[in-house]
């Protein structure tokens, strides 16, 4: 029986596929704030923004390909059995192969009506626009979860995370909650592995932590390779 390997995953692995985050750019967006274009707030006063900059957004992330770690995590499943927890918005993970993908904060890919957020449609890398409405009259707003918004799937991503053998975090500063608080419910006996160019501070809290001072598409094919031959 594969051991469980549960990777959690943030904006790191996706921008060496180029695509931009919030925090590398002073918490701007093409000149917006954080809070004009990610959050219920913002929709309120402009949703044309809202709907532009994410329509921006979803044709970048079509264009993206993904990079030598995602593609390293789905080549591991041939040896584990990986689940990914990703605060990432794209679908680079699924386009690298990865076969079990949970999305913290939802997909660029998707759509939902604002009156029923169980209508979800896929849309790939097309535009919305005011006045696209769902089947029940809705308009139609990105199926993401925004700041102040609850986190639907952090509920799944915490029993995984209790489930793990082993635990990946890359990409990410651990910084972002309720997803940074997830690698506290992973077993202090597993083995834990975080892989960032910016050693975060965070080896006091918990045991069994190694840091690999690498971006994604560095560290991730050397950690696969220790994985394969000390622990499968």
């Amino acid at each position: 029986m594969k051991k469980k390997l549960v990777v959690l995953s943030g904006a790191g692995i996706s921008a060496e596929s180029g695509i931009k985050t919030f925090r590398d750019t002073g918490g701007l967006w093409e000149n917006h704030s954080i809070e004009e274009v990610a959050t219920p707030e913002g929709w309120r006063k402009n949703p044309q923004l809202v709907l532009n900059f994410y329509n921006a957004r979803r044709a970048q992330a079509a264009e993206a390909q993904p990079n030598a770690g995602h593609i390293t995590l789905a080549n591991l499943e041939a040896y584990f059995d990986v689940h990914i927890i990703t605060q990432n918005v794209d679908s680079l993970h699924e386009k690298g192969g990865s076969s079990k993908v949970l999305h913290l904060h939802g997909e660029l890919s998707k759509v939902r009506s604002v009156k029923n957020d169980k209508l979800i449609y896929d849309i790939g890398g097309e535009a919305i626009q005011l006045g696209d409405l769902a089947e029940d009259g809705g308009q139609l707003r990105p199926h993401i979860v925004w700041f102040g918004e609850m986190v639907p799937m952090i509920e799944p991503a915490v029993e995984l995370c209790m489930e793990a053998d082993i635990f990946i975090v890359v990409g990410t500063s651990l910084q972002v909650y309720p997803a940074a608080g997830l690698i506290g419910y992973v077993d202090e006996s597993a083995p834990k592995f975080i892989i960032d160019p910016n050693k975060p501070d965070v080896s006091a809290l918990y045991q069994n932590i190694n840091f690999i001072n690498e971006t994604a598409a560095i560290g991730l094919p050397k950690l696969a390779q220790k994985l394969i031959e000390e622990y499968q």
